[in-house]
């Protein structure tokens, strides 16, 4: 309790040329988005900022947007703090930006006796036993009405380890002490339904998660309740 660490997941500076690549042309809103993160910066007073993965977007090679924004992005995050980067699946040539010393292992790491990677990779063996931090999610919250879509909000996916579910081989003593934590993008263009993470899982980690416990947080730590309470009943 001696460290103050913030982390933030999937900022996709770059995401604009990739959108206008596919016909949804928006200005570049890098500027305002750093500002942002910024302002939560000054707001929290970290010792430390931890970037969970795809700072940039485009794979798999730097667009002319990310090749004159991000060397800017990163001098102004690094002048006012340190840094540690866990690169996530966006991250090809994240090194041409980032210093040595800031680059973490691709399959995770504990800090202070939290674990943190992207999430996009299976994670290092020594993470399980202890609370896993992944971003690469984009977790968003979105209850609909009769009429349509009332709430559509980022939030956090908590939720601990099934035994025996997905592809990972999990020490049986560790899966009960493993808790999940899918941070939501901080881009705020990204997001993708809980619902399908939850139902459709598509990484390493979501593929085994516990569905049943399963809990809903959203970004300004608002707690919703537990997944289960979201699904409609089909008699309903």
């Amino acid at each position: 309790n001696e460290e103050r660490l913030l982390v933030v997941s999937d900022l996709h500076f770059g995401i604009e040329a990739d959108l206008a690549a596919h016909g949804l042309h928006f200005a570049s809103r890098s500027t305002e988005r750093l500002e942002r993160l910024m302002r939560v910066i000054d707001l929290t007073d970290p010792d430390r900022l931890i970037l969970l993965g795809d700072i940039k977007h485009s794979i798999p090679s730097l667009t002319r947007q990310e090749y004159h924004e991000l060397p800017g992005v990163m001098e102004t995050l690094r002048s006012r703090l340190p840094l540690l980067i866990f690169p996530g699946n966006h991250d090809i040539g994240i090194e041409r930006f980032a210093k040595k010393t800031e680059i973490c292992p691709r399959d995770g790491a504990l800090i202070n006796g939290i674990a943190f990677l992207h999430g996009h990779m299976n994670p290092a063996p020594d993470l399980f036993g202890n609370l896993i931090v992944v971003g690469h999610h984009h977790p968003l919250l979105a209850l609909r009405d009769e009429v349509g879509c009332a709430l559509q909000e980022p939030a956090y996916i908590r939720a601990g380890l099934m035994a025996g579910k997905g592809d990972l081989s999990v020490p049986a003593a560790k899966v009960a002490q493993t808790r999940l934590l899918f941070m939501p993008a901080f881009n705020e263009l990204a997001g993708y339904d809980i619902s399908r993470i939850v139902n459709d899982p598509f990484s390493p980690l979501s593929r085994c998660m516990d569905s049943k416990s399963a809990e809903i947080i959203l970004a300004d730590g608002t707690y919703i309740g537990p997944f289960s309470s979201l699904v409609q009943d089909e008699d309903d």
